[in-house]
């Protein structure tokens, strides 16, 4: 089938399942919900954005908890995407980049303190190129589960397990984990641009808010994702995850967190 999905836009949403679309090249599957330990809004947003027959964007934002109208943060970032994208005149690398720089001003001219993370992926036909900044997870997976690429956090714990200072284990139990250097609402904000990719049949994209990779680790997250449906990979993926943040096993503490994932595989 063609790429004739409309906009789809999560906002301070409060999924009680994840929902399936299906585009030209395969299938997405996005959720959103707040923290199990709280009732205020959730500050995660989500886009997908068809840009054409062969391309579409997909956009997870994680609004910075303890700081002002987090929620308001990440909004900003995924309608400011949706508007540079209409512009036809430009590439859409450039079109992403725009919609993140205008996002970043606007919030810092709210002088309210607010700011988000941001993770991109453009895929277009086979092909998939990564944007963010912050500590959302970006993964691409193989159907035998081997990840082909991860995204680097932009946080010291992040730079301290790709030097080799830190381990998984050590990372995800330690107290400045979600401690980050770089998001959309600085006045330094820079995005981190993946190289171009080539998808194989079945490779499969998450992209995720923070509370995924503090509550499982990647190759949990591969191994529930990589086999069967998509849809009910993901299912049984959010399950696992809830029930980490509310009974957190030994090697890990339990983070309770907004929760937005977008998930897409490739056709074969």
């Amino acid at each position: 089938m063609g790429n004739n999905i409309k906009t789809i836009t999560r906002f301070d949403a409060t999924d009680n399942e994840p929902t399936s679309i299906s585009i030209n090249h395969g299938e997405i599957v996005c959720y959103s919900n707040r923290s199990p330990k709280k009732d205020t809004p959730n500050e995660d947003a989500l886009g997908v954005i068809p840009v054409d027959e062969e391309t579409t964007v997909l956009v997870v934002a994680d609004g910075l908890g303890g700081m002002p109208a987090g929620e308001q943060a990440s909004q900003i970032v995924v309608e400011s995407l949706i508007e540079s994208l209409k512009d036809k005149s430009v590439l859409v690398r450039e079109a992403i980049l725009n919609g993140i720089d205008n996002a970043n001003k606007a919030i810092l001219d709210m002088k309210t303190g607010a700011g988000t993370t941001v993770s991109i992926a453009e895929l277009s036909g086979n092909k998939l190129r990564t944007y963010h900044a912050g500590d959302s997870l970006i993964l691409l997976m193989t159907n035998h589960g081997n990840i082909k690429y991860q995204t680097l956090s932009h946080s010291p714990i992040g730079y301290a397990v790709i030097c080799g200072a830190l381990n998984q284990e050590q990372a995800m139990l330690h107290p400045e984990r979600n401690l980050i250097t770089n998001y959309v609402g600085c006045n330094d904000m820079h995005i981190n641009i993946g190289p171009i990719m080539e998808l194989a049949a079945n490779d499969t994209v998450i992209l995720s808010s923070d509370a995924l990779p503090d509550n499982l680790y990647e190759e949990e997250i591969c191994e529930f994702v990589r086999k069967g449906p998509l849809l009910d990979g993901v299912n049984e993926l959010i399950a696992q995850c809830y029930q980490n943040m509310k009974e957190p096993l030994p090697d890990r503490r339990c983070h309770p967190d907004d929760f937005t994932l977008i998930s897409f595989r490739q056709n074969t």
